[in-house]
């Protein structure tokens, strides 16, 4: 299995195809076997995808007292970072994100950062900004600690993050910390400072954000388009797999054609 050494800790990743580019980054309880029903369409389609573990994650190491890290000031800048020193040591110039959730989050701040290094942004259930503080939020929408979990649900937990790491990483997760923060999250700033074209997939039925927090990243996007899927819950590449791929395979080719671009700016799935 394939590792890099960032800051220190062993972070695993993988690449599958050639052609372009395309970096999947995965949800804030997820890691790269989230992507097992979307990466293939993507190589068959002509991309070189890579998909990795952040910090933590799945075959990731966290490094010592890493749920310290993971609510502190430093997690969402230092997910940045992390992403940047993957590229590199991959020797990956300008490409392409997807980002589901939080991964989105990750995207959208390495887009704004690093503008020479990306052709397109994809984000999907990504969070624009919060009206009350992460760990209120958290609280009423993750109400299950990890032994009230449905056994089909704990045992994918298992599965992506280990019986060591688990019980431990959900209980985490659900209460707050992440990319999201502890307090009030808020990415409209850094949107309005990404000049990549950029896709938002939006589900009109999360559990946890409202589809009118698609239209305001997409309102906040300087060269955006918005896709929403009717009928669709918050994990879209699980739940709706074939229109999230479509949406994606349909934005890329629309970056070669600005002028149906210019009429494409907000659909909905069929």
């Amino acid at each position: 299995m394939p590792n890099v050494k960032i800051r220190n800790l062993d972070i695993y990743y993988e690449t599958h195809g050639e052609g372009e580019t395309l970096i999947l980054l995965h949800h804030g309880f997820g890691c790269t076997k989230m992507w097992k029903d979307i990466w293939p369409a993507l190589v068959h389609a002509g991309y070189r995808v890579v998909l990795y573990d952040r910090r933590g994650y799945g075959r990731s190491e966290g490094g010592p007292r890493y749920l310290d890290f993971y609510v502190s000031d430093d997690f969402r800048p230092d997910s940045v970072e992390g992403l940047a020193e993957l590229k590199a040591h991959l020797e990956i110039g300008p490409c392409h994100l997807v980002g589901q959730c939080e991964g989105g989050v990750v995207a959208a701040e390495y887009a704004a950062k690093y503008p020479a290094q990306i052709r397109s942004l994809v984000t999907s259930s990504t969070q624009c900004f919060s009206e009350i503080p992460m760990t209120e939020l958290n609280a009423m929408k993750f109400t299950k600690t990890f032994s009230e979990l449905d056994p089909e649900l704990r045992e994918k937990f298992l599965d992506w993050h280990g019986d060591k790491n688990a019980e431990p990483l959900f209980n985490q997760f659900r209460l707050y910390g992440g990319a999201y923060g502890k307090d009030y999250f808020d990415l409209r700033n850094t949107l309005r400072t990404v000049t990549c074209p950029a896709l938002v997939i939006y589900p009109d039925r999360s559990f946890i954000f409202d589809v009118e927090q698609g239209v305001a990243f997409y309102r906040h996007l300087l060269d955006g388009e918005l896709v929403v899927l009717p009928n669709c819950g918050h994990n879209t590449y699980e739940e709706r797999p074939a229109e999230y791929l479509q949406a994606i395979l349909d934005f890329h080719a629309r970056l070669k054609s600005p002028s149906s671009r210019r009429k494409a700016r907000v659909s909905c799935a069929a």
